[in-house]
């Protein structure tokens, strides 16, 4: 179907990115309520990522998983790229953490599991790096997590890691130092989300880039008291330097703590 801005009634404003903003909308026919992406062109051309976008776009579009957010359709006009997106009601799992400080054993082992099985189902399809930190989630109407971004193109910035230093909390040794990467980068990623949830910060977060850079190349990291053996165990077969040695996603979908907990 060919949409176009006449399809939709424009709510309230959801977020603001780099690139443009998130508005709730409504499908006027079908009353459907969903998230409009609107992007201007002049910029993402200044930024030189309009690729980007449509391998991205492309590529999100065809995925179909509950844990992953649905890109329904796009179009555009003189100025303006329009992508049509699931909403999700109960918003960024970043506000939720802020909020809560910390996650129970419970809730990190659920959303880590609602993660690798969404993660395992982008490996199958051949789609890696799919950027995983707090601001890229979001919840559904139940609590789920939907894993929200398609591109560092469209990331909305949050207010959060606005510095080069927060962009490396998440990053892997192999890809701070220049190596090339694969779908093993998404295990790494994920160790540090785990470790996120229990603690409320990530395990190698330092006033400097430098500093944190040297911690993830030595995986220099400790465990506050409270953090339970299970976690530790499979944060320590995630946090593996060597890509290789990291615990496989099945294996994480099955791992004695996240079946136990979630």
């Amino acid at each position: 179907k060919a949409w176009s801005l006449e399809n939709f009634d424009i709510g309230r404003a959801l977020g603001k990115g780099k690139f443009g903003s998130v508005y709730l909308a409504r499908e006027r026919q079908t009353k459907f309520i969903l998230a409009l992406k609107v992007l201007f062109k002049k910029q993402l051309e200044k930024a030189g990522v309009e690729h980007q976008l449509r391998r991205e776009v492309e590529i999100q579009s065809h995925l179909r998983h509950p844990n992953i957010l649905r890109l329904y359709g796009y179009f555009h006009d003189a100025a303006r790229v329009y992508l049509i997106l699931e909403f999700a009601p109960k918003g960024e799992l970043y506000g939720e953490l802020q909020r809560c400080g910390t996650f129970d054993d419970q809730r990190s082992a659920t959303y880590i599991m609602e993660l690798a099985d969404a993660l395992n189902y982008c490996h199958s399809k051949n789609v890696i790096h799919r950027d995983i930190k707090p601001e890229n989630l979001l919840l559904g109407a139940n609590g789920e997590l939907k894993i929200a971004d398609f591109g560092w193109s469209v990331h909305t910035p949050s207010s959060r890691r606005s510095t080069l230093c927060g962009t490396l909390d998440y990053l892997p040794p192999e890809m701070i130092e220049g190596k090339t990467h694969d779908e093993k980068v998404d295990l790494w990623s994920l160790g540090v989300l785990c470790y996120e949830f229990l603690v409320g910060r990530p395990p190698f977060e330092t006033k400097t880039h430098e500093e944190t850079y040297r911690k993830i190349s030595r995986v220099e990291f400790t465990y506050p008291a409270h953090v339970s053996e299970g976690s530790r165990d499979l944060i320590n077969r995630l946090l593996k330097h060597n890509p290789m040695h990291r615990l496989p996603i099945q294996q994480v979908l099955v791992h004695p703590w996240v079946v136990e907990n979630s």
